[in-house]
This record gives structure tokens, sequence and C-alpha cells, in this order.
């Protein structure tokens, strides 16, 4: 058993340094100018990794690496007038230790040649795409969302503190970061579908943000390309998409355990919106728009703190109607925010489950009448925005969403 497990770990190390070696290969060159590695000096050097671990320790492997970095420092050197860069030195560097590597953990050692192999193979798309195709604002907003995501949320304490003990900071920090998220998905499934589905694509994006807002923005669209009012009250109409999906998705980031009561109502919801949706699309009218809807940064930044603001405030009043009228208060409380925003009322109620302040199976409640709150209000952003006609495609679907989202509840 431990000679054939010793074996394939092996083997794993060949065929991550045969992998790599391929592409460093075919983009080796010939002459005296080519590189200094090609496929036998890569499948080589992952088994070299794996043995020189078997044979010794970490201090042995450490030897051998500064032997071989030494070794590449001198061919590096010697081909110093070709500007030959250090790719490959690095890249053999690597195989080394991936080969070490998969005598504890092939698997990810296996995974991480994969992922260098493709980096190694798509270099010049990759270099086009940083060059050409990523923006100012879009490599700001990548950044800002690393940042969020790597440094601020791990040190966010994930306590419940202030009066009422009804704000979680790690809370507050991961739906942001999780806002930010899903809207610079939204943005790169634009940029990269292109014209057809524009529209509709970008108005779920946005609906992340705010479908209200995102439907004000379509009936608006209507007054300049009137020819186009089935495809913008479609995506008007699937921005709801955003709203369920945003609503399941605060719920398991707060607690998983919280979706179970509402599992009927958004597989309802979610199901016969995107069936109203696509009714509307299709047959796609003649002369349809075909510029994408023009977009600056992968995430609106300031919507995302003014979200996380609401969030806070909205839980906290949550929390002191609970104190002072029960669970009729945070009902109460949930019908009135929920015609501004459905994801902070959804955000609150799950806190106050989080913090044992209500029942889990009790959330359901508060939850379906901020989101009808907020279907109310989006039939009147809709008539105003767009007219009457704009209106007339709109409010069917926003009604037959709340409906199948009471009936979810009721079926469950």
């Amino acid at each position: 058993m431990n000679e054939t497990f010793g074996m394939a770990n092996a083997a794993a190390a060949l065929g991550i340094g045969m992998l790599v070696g391929l592409e460093r290969e075919r983009h080796k060159g010939r002459g005296d100018s080519r590189a200094c590695a090609g496929l036998r000096t890569f499948a080589i050097t992952a088994l070299l990794g794996y043995v020189t671990v078997q044979v010794g320790d970490g201090l042995l492997l450490g030897i051998v690496a500064m032997c071989l970095a030494l070794l590449l420092t001198v061919a590096y050197w010697r081909n110093l007038g070709n500007d030959p860069g250090i790719t490959s030195e690095v890249a053999l560097l690597t195989v080394l230790v991936l080969g070490a590597l998969c005598g504890t953990a092939p698997e990810l050692a296996i995974a991480m040649g994969v992922v260098m192999a493709g980096l190694l193979t798509y270099r010049q798309r990759l270099h086009h795409f940083a060059r050409s195709q990523l923006t100012e604002a879009e490599m700001r907003d990548g950044l800002v969302l690393l940042i969020t995501a790597l440094v601020v949320l791990p040190l966010a304490p994930d306590r419940f503190i202030g009066p009422y003990a009804a704000i979680n900071l790690r809370t507050i920090c991961t739906l942001t970061v999780l806002l930010m998220a899903v809207g610079a998905v939204g943005h790169i499934a634009v940029r990269t579908v292109g014209t057809r589905y524009g529209y509709p694509i970008s108005a779920i994006a946005s609906g992340f943000a705010s479908s209200t807002v995102t439907i004000a923005a379509m009936g608006h669209i209507v007054a300049k390309e009137p020819v186009n009012i089935k495809v913008l009250s479609a995506a008007a109409v699937l921005s709801n998409l955003a709203t369920v999906t945003q609503v399941g998705l605060i719920l398991g980031t707060v607690d998983p355990g919280l979706l179970r009561p509402m599992w009927g109502s958004l597989s309802f919801g979610i199901v016969t919106t995107a069936l109203y949706g696509v009714c509307l699309m299709f047959p796609k009218p003649t002369g349809g728009a075909e510029e994408p809807i023009k977009v600056g940064g992968a995430f609106n930044l300031r919507l995302a703190l003014i979200v996380t603001l609401t969030i806070t405030a909205i839980t906290f009043l949550s929390s002191v109607m609970l104190s002072y009228f029960g669970q009729v208060g945070v009902m109460l409380t949930a019908a009135f925010t929920g015609f501004a925003d459905a994801h902070s009322s959804t955000a609150s109620i799950a806190s106050l489950a989080k913090a044992g302040q209500i029942p889990f199976d009790a959330i359901a409640g508060p939850a379906l009448i901020a989101v009808s709150s907020n279907s109310l209000s989006k039939c009147v952003v809709a008539w105003v925005s767009g007219g009457r006609r704009f209106a007339a495609y709109v409010i069917p679907g926003q009604v037959l969403l709340t409906l199948a989202m009471w009936v979810g509840l009721l079926l469950h």
C-alpha cells in the first residue's frame, strides 16, 4: 500500500513537471536565444524536488533550491543581452517546490501546477487584458474589494455590540463584501456577453445593489428607446432575481439555518420571475438595442456603503421595536423599511434571529412583508419612470413574484 502511494505521488510530481515543461518547450525558442529550460528540465526538476524531500528534509530542499537558483542566475546573466525575462526561471523553482509538495499534499500540488500552466499558456491574453481591457476604475474597484475582503473583514469582531445587542460588525462587513462581489461578477458578465443580453444582465447585476433604482433606470431608457420596451421591461422584472437571490444570500451569510423556512418562497419567486422575464424577452423585437449599458467601475462603492449604513440603522430600529412591541414591532418595521429596500430589512431580521431575539422559524413572515412592500414601491416607480405602457409590463411581474413567494411559504 505504501509503495503504491509513493509511486502515485512520484507520478504526480512527474506529471506536474511534464505539464509545465510542455508549455515552456513550445515557447523556449531556438538557437542561442532559447530559454534555459524545457520539457526534460522541468520534469527532472519536479522529480528532484520529490526525491529530495523523501531522502532528506526541508533543509536539504532549501540547499537544492539555492543550488538551482545559482544555476538559473548564471543562465540568466548569459542571456541578459536578449532580454530573456525570468518567467521560466521562476517557474522552474516553483516546479521544484511543487514536486516536493507531492510527497505530502499531491492534490494541492497538482491543482497549483495546472493553474501555473494555465497562466503560462494564456500570458498574451492576460497581458492584453491588463493593458488594453482593464480600466483604471475597474482596477481601483478590484483593489478595494480585495482589501475589504482580505484585510478589513478578518479584523472585524464577530460579536454583538451596542444598545440592545443588535449590531455585529463581522456580519455588516460580510454583507458589504457580498454586495461588492456580486456587483463585480455582474459587471464582468456584461463585459463578457456583449450587446444582445446587455440590458437584462446589467439589470440583474444592478439589482444586487438596488432593484428599485434599476427599474427606474430601465423606465428612463424606455423614453429614449420605446421600440425596446419589452426588452427593457423584461430587464426591469429580471432585476427582481437579484432581490430574491440576495435575500437568500443574506440569510445564508448570517446563518445557513435561516434558509430553512424560506426555501419554498425563494424557489417559487425565482422560477416565476425568470419565466415572466423570458416570456417578455422572446421573441426578440427587430431593431432592438445593440449597445450595452455603459458602466464605469466594477461596482458602486458609494451605494454599497449607503446600504451598509442602512442595514445598521434598520437593525437597530428593529431591535428597539422588538424590545418594546415584540414580533409585531418587527413586522411593522419590515413593512415600512421594505418600501425603500428589502435587502436591509432582511439583513436586520436575520441579525435579530442570529442574536437569539426571535426564533429562526419566525423570520419568514417579516421577510416576505418587506419583499411585498418593496414590490409595491417598484410598481409605483415603474409607472412614474416609464409611463403606462412600461408599467403594464412590469406591474404584473411584480404581482406574480409577490404571490409566488407567499404561495411558496404556505406550501412549505
